[in-house]
């Protein structure tokens, strides 16, 4: 049973911080590329950060560097999303996804493995 599972989404104030973490069963992530990707109502999904677990290297939208943070546990099959300084424009419900690629893209498109997400929402 091959599933990812997005969690830590919550209701947090303009400027605030938050960590999402991205649990995956029945895949070893060392083999993956794991990315971020949100949608807020109305948008079109975007990409957000991805890694490699091989590696640790890691990108990010232009939207949220400086920002947000993208790392990994190996040992506990668990990619995280550091977000900080949080505005509305960030409001969305985020997704983790993965892909067999050591060094994959901010693509929805290249992803196959899809958790349910995680709504994260920032008050003004």
């Amino acid at each position: 049973d091959v599933q990812l599972q997005a969690s830590g989404g919550g209701l947090v104030q303009a400027g605030g911080s938050l960590r999402l973490s991205c649990a995956a069963s029945g895949i070893r992530l060392d083999y993956y590329g794991i990315g971020w990707f949100r949608q807020a109502p109305g948008k079109e999904r975007e990409g957000v950060a991805w890694i490699s677990t091989n590696d640790g290297r890691r990108d990010y939208a232009n939207s949220v560097k400086g920002r947000f943070t993208i790392s990994s546990d190996v040992a506990k099959n668990t990619v995280f999303l550091r977000m900080t300084s949080l505005s509305p424009e960030d409001t969305a419900v985020y997704y983790c996804a993965a892909v067999r690629s050591y060094y994959p893209s901010l693509g929805a498109h290249e992803y196959d493995i899809w958790g349910q997400g995680t709504l994260v929402t920032v008050s003004s």
